[in-house]
């Protein structure tokens, strides 16, 4: 399967959260794309040592980014229903414009201040 980029500012860069005792971690980005009529936010997850590159990028920067597609089927037990969910994964970048020290762009935010409706009980 062929990767697929995307191209946008970095709206959103959240730390890196670990999961398991196996130590998976992965670290989301999201991009925003102004398409006129609407802007278009697009979450992509850097996975392992993804993590560490996304250092590099700060809020406002303009870049490529390649991805591939993930998709996962979950069921909580035989009875209940099967959601589908689908993930970006995000596997290099290219800064197209770094942003100036001056400009402001909108806030980094932490773990702690994740919206109050996330489900806790989906599995990734």
């Amino acid at each position: 399967m062929s990767e697929a980029t995307v191209q946008g500012t970095v709206h959103l860069i959240e730390e890196t959260k670990a999961f398991g005792q196996k130590g998976f971690r992965k670290r989301l980005v999201v991009l925003e794309q102004d398409k006129g009529r609407f802007i278009n936010y697009i979450p992509l997850e850097f996975v392992h040592e993804g993590c560490d590159t996304v250092d590099e990028l700060s809020v406002g920067d303009e870049v490529e980014v390649s991805y591939r597609l993930s998709g996962r089927r979950w069921q909580r037990d035989a009875n209940s229903e099967v959601k589908f969910f689908l993930n970006a994964e995000a596997t290099d970048f290219k800064i197209l414009q770094k942003t100036s020290q001056g400009d402001a762009g909108p806030p980094e935010y932490s773990e702690s201040e994740a919206p109050a409706d996330a489900d806790e009980e989906v599995p990734f």
